[in-house]
Order: structure tokens, then sequence, then C-alpha cells
């Protein structure tokens, strides 16, 4: 058992803040000293002290000897891990990474249809052919939920030459797969599972929340430390067990997706908020969990507001769902007036606002969130187009896809033509079109009433979507 109650690379980062010397190396402000007004009154001094280089007190994040490596073997302890990484370009340098370090050209690999457009980009970079799945879908909550075993285990025996398998779990709503039963049918192939578990890292922390993918058996899994734990955003963790994957081979990946300038405010907080959960987890989740029962509670006297509840599938209680169609109004709407009034959720969608409740909220962010509930006016702004998760048919890989030659085209003469571009309603950032799918009437309806609800659009070139970019036809 390692020491949890130390915090090597915080240790050294204020050991480094406090040693006088003159600094001739970056960055540029030295440790503040340069800063202007402006820079002092919005981040104050005291960040700038820390925002130092790779000193030799301070390790090497890409070779850790030192304080990173002592650091990084306590959070795999913490989060149950062989071997844990610190990631500084967020969860999507780690599944890009994971994709590239167990996946080459032409390779197949099984994905979800509703994986983040992290995943999209790792096919592209290593060149790999998804397989795409469905997920689950619940049609009356217009919501997908996990990926069943059963599924995994029909796509494998489709495609014996599968050389790993990703998982999103949890969804962006909390849902949770069956990771046990899933990693005993893909470890019987002899491949990897690859969990994005970007919204699941207090899983490990409290037996109310569903069991971590790392229990479950995983072999990699990403985790973004700044979701729902402590860190500054843009930290993550990717984490190893097993010897499925070839770990030189993913260090070397990794050297590749992350910045080679890396920031230790980023490293130092993945320390700090290791430390805290190391040591105080269990009472911050019991916290949160009571801060979530409550809300929801609290809600169920509201009759015309439905709060999801997954009964096929494990789900975070921490993730609070609600659908307010039936206040003939959207998501999107809602979400504008609650922001207005000065509660703000993580995911407006067509039907459902989703709010994160973490270890940094207070029972009196719920009682506002309760009452900006209760005074949600309708808008008459309410829209029922029906929206799921449909095996892509595509036309190239995505990696061939997005080096091929293309034109822009009418948006309504699009149909029927391949896509050129990653576009996604952002937030969640899950690929409604991605490059080398097939358009459909389907999916032109979804992205133009949630643009019209108020949604924004990721990745369009014309931003009124009067046009797209589609692949060139051979003719």
């Amino acid at each position: 058992m390692l020491d949890q109650t130390c915090a090597p690379l915080v240790e050294a980062l204020r050991h480094c803040t406090h040693r006088p010397h003159a600094a001739f190396y970056t960055p540029g402000h030295k440790q503040g000293q340069g800063i202007s007004s402006l820079h002092r009154g919005v981040f104050g001094d005291d960040i700038f002290r820390v925002d130092l280089p790779e000193l030799p007190e301070l390790d090497d994040l890409f070779a850790p000897e030192s304080v990173i490596l002592a650091a990084q073997e306590l959070a795999a302890e913490a989060f149950g891990a062989e071997k844990t990484w610190f990631l500084i370009n967020g969860s999507t340098c780690g599944v890009e990474a994971a994709l590239l370090a167990t996946c080459g050209p032409d390779d197949r690999v099984i994905v979800p249809r509703n994986a983040h457009q992290s995943v999209l980009s790792g096919l592209i970079l290593s060149g790999a052919q998804p397989v795409w799945v469905a997920p689950t879908y619940d049609p009356s909550w217009q919501l997908s939920l996990g990926i069943t075993a059963d599924e995994i285990a029909a796509t494998l025996q489709q495609y014996p030459d599968i050389k790993a398998v990703v998982v999103v779990s949890p969804t962006y709503e909390g849902v949770c797969s069956d990771i046990a039963a899933i990693s005993t049918i893909v470890h019987h192939h002899g491949i990897p599972l690859i969990v994005d578990a970007a919204h699941g890292p207090h899983f490990a922390f409290h037996p109310e929340l569903p069991p971590s993918a790392l229990s479950g058996g995983a072999d990699i899994v990403i985790h973004s430390a700044h979701k729902v734990l402590a860190a500054f955003t843009q930290s993550a963790l990717l984490h190893v067990q097993g010897e499925r994957c070839d770990r030189n081979h993913l260090n070397q990946a990794l050297r590749m997706t992350q910045s080679s300038s890396p920031s230790y405010l980023l490293l130092g907080s993945l320390d700090a908020a290791r430390h805290q959960m190391a040591n105080d987890g269990r009472a911050l989740m019991e916290y949160t969990l009571d801060l979530a029962h409550t809300a929801r509670r609290q809600l169920s006297w509201l009759p015309v507001l439905n709060v999801a509840e997954q009964r096929s599938f494990q789900q975070d209680l921490t993730r609070l769902t609600v659908d307010v169609s039936a206040l003939d109004t959207t998501g999107f709407a809602a979400d504008t007036w609650l922001h207005e009034w000065g509660v703000t959720a993580e995911l407006p969608t067509t039907h459902q606002l989703t709010f994160i409740i973490s270890l940094g909220n207070s029972m009196e962010d719920v009682e506002q969130l309760i009452q900006g509930l209760t005074q949600l006016p309708a808008t008459g702004a309410a829209k029922h187009a029906q929206s799921s998760w449909q095996t892509p048919v595509a036309g190239l890989s995505p990696r061939d896809a997005f080096f091929a030659s293309t034109e822009m085209c009418l948006v309504d003469d699009a149909v029927g033509r391949f896509s050129a571009d990653i576009i996604c309603i952002y937030p969640p950032g899950i690929p409604n079109l991605m490059p080398g799918e097939l358009i459909t009437k389907d999916v032109l309806t979804a992205l133009r009433v949630a643009q019209a609800s108020g949604a924004h659009l990721n990745g369009l070139v014309d931003p009124t979507l009067q046009t797209l970019r589609v692949l060139q036809t051979s003719d």
C-alpha cells in the first residue's frame, strides 16, 4: 500500500514556487513577475507562480522518474489500475492514443454509434475500420442507453477479426453498460476492451455508485478528472491493466497526442484531485449522493417534469436528466431561460436537460435548481422529431473520407451523398454525421430541429445549414 496522504507533485510544485532564483526559462511571465494588471485582476497572482516548465525537480511527463512517476503510481492505486498516465490534453488524447495503440490501418474495431467525436478522431489517425453497433434506445425518453453484452457477442461472432472493442460507459446521462459481462466476452476473443469512462472517475469511491470500468475488467479506461472531480479543465487520466495492450506502444501514442509542453497546473491538479478522493472520496460522494437524492425527491412532487430512472441499465444517480417536453418547451429553450434565471445545466437536448451534481455543489444549489424548474415557463417551442442512433451507412472509412476530395452542395441535395465533415450537436459532441457516412433525410431533419431550437452545431462549414460539404462523386 502506498501512502495516499502524500501528494508528491503538488509538494514539488510548492517547493519550486518558494525557491528564490533567477528564471531564464519559459514561460515568459516568470512566475507572474511579467503579468499585466488585467492578468492579475482576472487570474490573481498565485496561479502564475505554479505555471512552471519541466524543471529538474518537477520530472518529465513523457519519461517520468521521480515526482510525476510517484503521483501516477498513487493514482493507479487509488482508482484501481495497474498503471496510470496523467493527461493534459483531456480525455480526447487518451481515447485517440488508446486506438492508436491497439489498432492499425484497416484493422476492425467495434465502436458504439453514440461514441464521442474523439473516437472518430482516433479512427482517422489510426486508419482503423469501425464496425458500428447501435446502443439500446429508449423511445419514451428519446434517450440512448448502453451497449449490451449480447450485442457485442453477436458482432464479434460476425466479425472474428476484430482487434479491439470500444464502449462508452457511463453515457453523458449517466447510463452504464455491464462492463464485467462485456469484458468477459471480449477477453474470450483475446482482444482489449477500451472504455471511454470520461464521466465516471468517481465510481471507485462509493458503493452506491455503479461499478468502475476497471473493477469490471476493462483493459484501458479513460477518465476526465475535471467533469466531476476537482481537477482543472482539460486534465484527465488513462488507466491500464492486464497484458492485452502494449504499454510501450501506448506511451508512444500519448507522446503523439499530447503537448510537448505539458501544463504543470493541470498535472498538479491531477495529483491534488487524486489526493482528495483517496482520503475523502467516500464522504464527498456520500454528500453528493445526498444532494442528488434530495433533488430527485423534490422533483417527484412536480408531475409535469419527469426524471430519468433507468431500470434495465445501471445508472449514476448523481446525473439528473429531466424531461421538459410536457411543458411545451424544448431543452434548449428551457436551458436559455434557466441560465438567465441563474441555473445552468450541463447538457440541453431537444426534450431534456441533464444536470451534473458533484462534490462542488451545495444544498443551496439544489434548492435554486428546484425553484428554477418549478417556475420554468412553457415557450410553445416544443419539437417532437424522433431521433435515435442508427448504424451508419458508410461509403469510405473515416480516414479515407477525411483525405478525400470534397465539394459543397445545397443541403437538400445532400441526401444520398456522403458527408465530408464531423457534424455534431455540442455538447455532447457525439457526431450526428461523420466523414464517409451517408446523409439521410432523418439526420438533416434532426440537425434542423436542433438548430431551430437553439442548439449549437459544431463542424459546419456553412453555419446557416444551407449547404453541406460532401465527398465528390466519381463522375
